[in-house]
């Protein structure tokens, strides 16, 4: 077969089986249409079924030497699947033993033809390049802009203030360096992607971007977007024109033409971890497409992940220090509340500093929990209370009263402790609505605002209040919060987590970077290591000790671990073929159903491709196995290996 008539596709299935190209042949009546890059319709040999999918190349013949089948239809013959964007789906799948299908199934957006339509008959106009580009500030003369110009990887410390943009709008200052650090590669035609935790992130850089960049040159990937919009802003980021894209985790994948930057803002937020297979954490997929594409890559936070912290360790990533910029006034408090709080949880020190600073201002608490209460105890033995008639735990409600079940609904009138007997409750954890409450009672002159999943705000402006948020829900305050008050820190520390410590220091870091320059900012209950490094802002210092610990007991990041869920006898199979490889090591397994384990496989980062070549091959075995029925027996449960590398749920 001559002229391309062969197309090399790659079936959009979540069967590990299918995760290959299959050559098919391309009709004379689609010859036009059947280009690289465009969705297809192809048939499968099994049933007789029609299943979508991209082609990936075109070649003149085929190595298999069967008769083809024919491509059925040209779904589209615009090309969304871009070269670049296949080869990172392809390497990060390999990397976390799942399918590319999967994850272009997250970076490409479903078709919508209207859309598709507006956008060909559209004169295609995206602004005019920036002239120049504002100098990017804070760091050593220069610093970032060469290591822009040299594709480098680079740490940068955030500015922790808020700062006032010409329009009049306060955001973030690290939303200005990133805004900056945009303008300085679309000066040079190249274009920029940046991936935020969540829509508050993005709300203030595309405010920031507004100052440097014709608002034509941004584009928005997120899922806040009707599908229309976020297809329509897609096609416009697979044009010749150099743009800035910004968006969530999964903008990692956006086609850019002539990449020059990739910037991920707090790594360490959770929003990074994509949950759908195989899970490829945004800072993992940035990592391989910058040594793809050659583009420089930026992670900018105020508190450092470990992870990070490891590449500067081994020299992949360089270290740029903020050499000029706001670090808040961090004061460490004792628990010890003062009688005039009304039992509000506030120390002495930060309640007589909240009084003056709300006549001021805003003010800021941050909360671990929304909700009233959300967790009662047994008052003698601090035992979770339960429901008695369906185990669910005790909560008060929202709109206040009784304690009852958070599941059934039942009340908690005849509640006995089952371990001490006690007939006393008592809140361990008071939620942001309580809290909220509280202060209204302590200040009863001053207007007291809730900020949480339930009811977010962006930003609230510059007159006197106290605004009460849960962890990561605090929105930024025109001119800074005049104080800030980190309340329940020993309480977010007792979850169970390998990265609780290393949360906490992100989440009070972002708040703290939300109080305005020399305004107080008070944690409560904590001190040792961790409070320090807050008070100091020494973060990155803190994270080389982490990483220090982690490595002593071969935790991740040291390490890389890997959680495989399969039945007793496959699961061993799969543990003894990934046993042979050197440094590798099991924990495990342990029953997590009636058929079911899990086991736990840790290795080296020199191991990774090796290990996960050989899991995905186990789940390869076991679902080609589902196809093939004993007869005479009656089927079980269908064989299953689910892999998951680098599982955030671990330890």
């Amino acid at each position: 077969m001559t002229d391309l008539s062969v197309a090399r596709v790659l079936v959009d299935s979540p069967l590990p089986q299918l995760d290959q190209l299959f050559d098919y042949r391309v009709p004379e009546r689609l010859a036009d249409a059947a280009s690289r890059g465009v969705r297809v319709r192809v048939p499968l040999r099994s049933g007789g079924r029609i299943a979508q999918g991209w082609i990936v190349e075109l070649v003149e013949r085929s190595e298999y030497r069967g008769e083809l089948s024919e491509i059925d239809d040209v779904v589209s013959d615009v090309p969304a699947l871009m070269p670049d964007v296949w080869g990172l789906a392809r390497a990060a799948a390999d990397r976390a033993a799942g399918n590319a299908s999967d994850i272009l199934r997250i970076a490409i957006p479903p078709r919508y033809v209207r859309a598709e339509r507006a956008w060909r008959s559209a004169e295609p106009d995206p602004g005019p390049l920036p002239e120049t580009s504002a100098a990017i500030d804070g760091y050593a003369p220069g610093r970032v802009e060469q290591g822009i110009a040299a594709g480098e990887r680079m740490s940068l410390a955030a500015d922790a203030r808020p700062v006032q943009l010409d329009s009049g709008v306060w955001v973030g200052g690290w939303a200005r360096t990133v805004a900056r650090a945009a303008a300085h590669a679309l000066a040079h035609d190249r274009s920029t992607v940046v991936a935020v935790p969540d829509y508050r992130d993005q709300e203030q850089l595309e405010a920031a971007l507004a100052e440097f960049v014709d608002p034509r040159r941004v584009l928005r990937t997120d899922a806040r977007q009707t599908g229309p919009a976020r297809y329509r802003a897609f096609l416009d980021a697979t044009a010749d024109a150099a743009r800035v894209v910004i968006g969530n985790r999964s903008t990692v994948y956006a086609p850019a033409a002539r990449l020059g930057l990739i910037v991920v803002v707090d790594d360490g937020d959770g929003l990074h971890s994509e949950p759908l297979a195989p899970g490829v954490h945004s800072r993992d997929a940035a990592l391989i497409r910058q040594e793809q594409s050659g583009a420089a890559l930026l992670f900018l936070a105020h508190s450092r992940s470990v992870e990070v912290q490891r590449l500067v360790e081994l020299g992949w990533v360089h270290d740029v220090p903020l050499r000029r910029g706001g670090r808040p006034r961090v004061v460490l408090t004792e628990q010890q509340a003062a009688p005039e709080s009304g039992g509000a949880r506030i120390p002495s020190a930060a309640w007589r500093e909240a009084q003056a600073a709300v006549a001021e201002g805003p003010v800021l608490v941050q909360v671990a929990r929304p909700g009233h209460t959300p967790m009662l105890v047994c008052d003698r033995c601090r035992e979770p209370a339960r429901c008695a008639a369906c185990g669910g735990a005790l909560v008060v409600p929202r709109t206040g009263g009784a304690a009852a079940c958070g599941l059934c609904g039942t009340a908690a009138t005849a509640w006995r402790c089952g371990v001490c007997e006690g007939t006393k409750l008592r809140a361990a954890v008071v939620g942001a609505t309580r809290t909220a409450e509280e202060l209204g009672r302590a200040f009863p002159r001053s207007r007291v605002v809730v900020s949480d999943g339930d009811r977010p705000l962006l930003r609230v402006g510059a007159e006197p209040q106290l605004v009460v948020a849960t962890r990561g829900a605090e929105p930024i305050a025109d001119g800074g919060y005049r104080a800030v008050l980190l309340l329940d820190g020993e309480r977010m520390l007792l979850r169970e987590s390998l990265r609780v410590a290393e949360d906490c220091l992100r989440w009070w870091s972002n708040a703290a970077a939300l109080a305005a320059p020399g305004s107080p900012v008070f944690l409560v209950g904590v001190g040792g290591a961790l409070g320090t490094a807050l008070a100091t802002w020494r973060q990155p210092a803190w994270a080389a000790e982490e990483l220090e610990t982690r490595r002593t007991l071969r935790f991740p990041p040291a390490v890389r671990m890997a959680s495989v869920v399969s039945s007793h006898d496959r699961l061993a199979a799969a543990l003894e073929r990934v046993g042979t490889i050197d440094g590798v090591d099991v924990l495990g397994p342990t029953p997590i159903d009636e058929a079911l384990e899990r086991a736990i496989v840790r290795f080296g980062y020199g191991a990774g491709a090796e290990v996960a070549q050989r899991l995905k091959g186990e789940a390869i075995r076991a679902a080609t196995e589902r196809r093939r029925p004993v007869a005479g027996r009656r089927p079980g449960r269908p064989p299953v290996v689910r892999v998951r590398m680098d599982d955030p749920d671990l330890p």
